[in-house]
């Protein structure tokens, strides 16, 4: 079992980088992401993480939300704000993997501006790994495993 350690609450709080990350996912606001302050609304950034988190398990072939046996569901999330970001704004969500446990795996991830280097928000994304039907744990598979390695907190 591999054991990335967790960032440390105040780490989580510090605004990083793009060199942080080891995957970027691009994200087009759209108008409704804006709320009645004129700026993308606290709950929509939740999505775009559920959405870079799953793209990569997807496009890595490591996932088939459809007829996966096995699949990830979150467990917990996180997310301390830098900075407001507004339609027409394009994002790109930056991945980390800082912990990967037996069944379970804790992304670091951050948005950021398309091409700035400092996040306009960092958190966490916790993923269990679970039997389908039962949604009971099970072990992460070799395969996915390694994928998740290669995105590990340096």
């Amino acid at each position: 079992m591999n054991h990335y350690p967790p960032a440390p609450a105040k780490a989580r709080r510090t605004r990083p980088g793009r060199a942080a990350y080891r995957h970027f996912h691009p994200i087009e606001t759209r108008w409704h992401d804006n709320d009645a302050y004129g700026h993308v609304n606290n709950v929509v950034y939740y999505g775009y993480l559920d959405t870079a988190v799953n793209r990569f398990l997807i496009e890595n072939g490591l996932i088939d939300i459809a007829t996966s046996p096995h699949v990830f569901l979150v467990a917990e999330t996180g997310l301390t704000y830098f900075a407001s970001t507004a339609y027409p704004d394009t994002l790109e969500v930056g991945l980390a993997v800082s912990r990967l446990g037996r069944s379970s795996v804790t992304y670091d991830v951050a948005v950021f501006r398309a091409g700035a280097d400092e996040a306009v928000a960092r958190g966490h994304f916790v993923h269990v790994y679970v039997e389908r039907d039962s949604q009971r744990p099970v072990e992460i598979s070799d395969k996915i495993r390694m994928a998740l390695q290669k995105l590990a907190s340096h």
